[in-house]
């Protein structure tokens, strides 16, 4: 795949699932508040940055156990 495909996927990928899985934790901690409204764009960018450093690492390893489970048996 291409660097720069694959690096855009991860960002687009992180963006997204930061973007919900704020929101959706936060929802479940404060309930459809103001407060909540308030909130959940703060933790969102907070969560995007974070998110991506840690598919660096996590998206390789994923990869080496998705490819070990579905190894070809000898």
């Amino acid at each position: 795949m291409d660097k720069r495909v694959l690096i855009l996927t991860q960002v687009l990928m992180t963006l997204m699932m930061a973007v919900l899985m704020s929101g959706i934790m936060s929802v479940f901690a404060m309930g459809f508040t103001a407060e909540w409204l308030a909130a959940w764009p703060k933790a969102a960018l907070i969560a995007w940055p974070i998110a991506f450093i840690l598919t660096q690492g996590a998206f390789p390893l994923a990869n080496i156990l998705a490819r070990k489970v579905f190894a070809p048996r000898a």
